[in-house]
């Protein structure tokens, strides 16, 4: 399967404290990739070295397109605006300042591809609602239109269902596998529910103080495999 996110070496320290320990990973086109561990053991940091957000201080990390978008746990969208004002918010990197101050300035064909995402998400009846009166779950569908928006082929989620109750983590859950399986995006996300990784990943990679200490089919994460991971007399301060 070809790459599209490669990842080698990946060093990341903030003061004294070592958070990423030379990670080495990769995710293939088409291939949904769950990150599990507890906290403080990289993950997040991980990604957010990936998109930027972060800056490593040693590695190298291959993005094919040179584009990765990504989906945050506390979903920042502008509650007060509509759906599609939201959703065309990603793609605004492409446009000349002058088109992106206000939305009213938003071409058609940025407003056509918003849409086209939002009917990927299910939500392209809601476009017109202000983004404040959906549900969390709806939301954070809308925060994946956003992140597709950009035309990405890599999609980072970091604890995108954390907030959401049952039904509506599996609805994203379910969105992100189908985004790698149907649409052959590269999918990660970082999770702390083992079950649902099981459930909807293609594999799952374990982080242990700043180091990938498991790669394994989500379907043959055990019990422990588990355990090694989050047992709290393994776990950093």
């Amino acid at each position: 399967m070809e790459k599209a996110l490669s990842v080698k070496g990946l060093r990341k320290s903030f003061g004294d404290r070592v958070v990423l320990n030379g990670v080495d990973f990769d995710v293939a086109a088409g291939e949904f990739v769950v990150l599990l561990g507890a906290n403080g053991s990289g993950k997040s940091t991980a990604l957010r070295c990936v998109v930027g957000l972060a800056e490593a201080d040693a590695g190298e990390i291959a993005i094919a397109g040179d584009r990765a978008a990504m989906v945050f746990q506390q979903i920042h969208l502008v509650r007060r605006r509509s759906v599609i004002d939201n959703v065309c918010a990603g793609g605004l990197a492409g446009l000349p300042l002058s088109r992106s101050l206000s939305p009213v300035l938003f071409p058609k064909d940025l407003r056509a591809k918003a849409m086209a995402c939002l009917d990927r998400v299910g939500l392209a009846d809601r476009a017109k609602d202000r983004a404040g009166s959906l549900s969390g779950g709806q939301q954070q569908r809308v925060a994946v239109a956003r992140a597709l928006c950009q035309g990405a082929g890599v999609l980072l989620a970091d604890e995108p269902v954390s907030a959401l109750d049952p039904a509506a983590a599996t609805q994203v859950m379910s969105l992100l596998a189908e985004l790698a399986h149907r649409d052959g995006l590269a999918v990660a996300a970082v999770l702390h529910q083992p079950d649902l990784a099981r459930r909807h990943a293609d594999r799952v990679l374990g982080l242990l103080h700043g180091e990938i200490r498991l790669s394994t089919p989500a379907s043959n994460l055990s019990d422990v495999d588990i355990e090694a991971l989050y047992a709290p007399d393994r776990v950093s301060a």
